[in-house]
C-alpha cells in the first residue's frame, strides 16, 4: 500500500509538468503559420518539345501531388503563342489531364514558341498571389529554344535584371527549368543564378527530373 502511494506521489508532479510542457509548445505554435502555394507550369507544345510531350504531363500531375489541398495550379501551353489551360486545385488529376491532352494537339500552322510571353504572364500571376499570401513557384517545361517571333521569345540579356526587380516584391519565388538540353540548361543556370539562389533556381534534363521534383517540393515547403 506504502509503496503505491509512493508511486503516485511521484508519478503525479511528473504528469503536471509534462502536460504544462505540452502546452507551452502548443502555446508557441502560431496560427496562420501554413503559407499555401501557387505552382504555374509553362507546358511547351511546340513541334520541337514533342518526342518529351507526354512525360511533361507527367511530370506536373506528379508535381501537383507533392501539393497540398489549399493550395493552387495554374497550367500554360508554349506554341507560337501562350494562354492558360487550367486554373484551379492540383489535386484535380483528371481535370489537368483532359486540359492537357485536348489544347496539346499538334498543329502545324503554329510555328514558334512564346516562351517570352508565357514567362511574362507567369510573373504577373506570381506577383498578383503573393499579395494574397501565396508562395509562387513557376516551372517551364520544354526545349527552350528560341523559334519564331524573337518578340515573342525570352530575352536572356535582360531577364536577369527583370527577374532581380522581380525577387524584390517576391524574395520566395522560385523558377524551375525542366527537360531543356544540357546545354541550354547550364547557360540558364550561369544566367540566373547570380540574381538567385541556388535553392530556388532548379534545374534539370530528362534524366534528373525526380530530384529535380524533390527540390521543387522542398522550395515551396512541401
Amino acid at each position: 500500500m506504502f509503496r503505491r502511494v509512493l508511486i503516485l506521489g511521484l508519478l503525479l508532479p511528473l504528469s503536471v509538468f509534462l502536460i504544462k510542457l505540452a502546452c507551452v509548445g502548443i502555446s508557441k505554435i502560431k496560427p496562420g503559420e501554413f503559407k499555401p502555394v501557387v505552382a504555374i507550369f509553362l507546358l511547351d507544345i511546340s513541334a520541337s518539345s514533342r518526342s518529351l510531350l507526354f512525360q511533361e504531363q507527367q511530370c506536373i500531375l506528379k508535381m501537383t501531388k507533392r501539393l497540398d489541398s489549399e493550395d493552387h495550379a495554374r497550367i500554360y501551353v508554349v506554341t507560337d503563342d501562350a494562354y492558360e489551360i487550367y486554373d484551379g486545385g492540383p489535386h484535380k488529376t483528371m481535370a489537368m489531364r483532359e486540359a492537357m491532352n485536348k489544347r496539346s494537339e499538334f498543329d502545324s500552322s503554329a510555328y514558334g514558341t512564346a516562351y517570352g510571353i508565357a514567362l511574362k504572364k507567369a510573373v504577373g500571376d506570381a506577383l498578383r498571389y503573393k499579395s494574397r499570401g501565396y508562395i509562387p513557384a513557376i516551372v517551364i517545361l520544354g526545349d527552350l529554344e528560341n523559334e519564331g517571333v524573337v518578340n515573342k521569345q525570352i530575352n536572356w540579356n535582360t531577364l536577369p535584371k527583370n527577374i532581380q526587380n522581380t525577387l524584390k516584391y517576391v524574395p520566395d519565388l522560385s523558377l524551375t527549368f525542366l527537360y531543356a538540353h544540357p546545354q541550354k540548361l547550364d547557360e540558364v543556370r550561369q544566367t540566373l543564378l547570380p540574381v538567385m539562389s541556388d535553392q530556388n533556381l532548379i534545374i534539370a534534363s530528362e534524366e534528373n527530373v525526380d530530384q529535380a521534383m524533390r527540390k521543387f517540393a522542398k522550395a515551396v515547403g512541401r
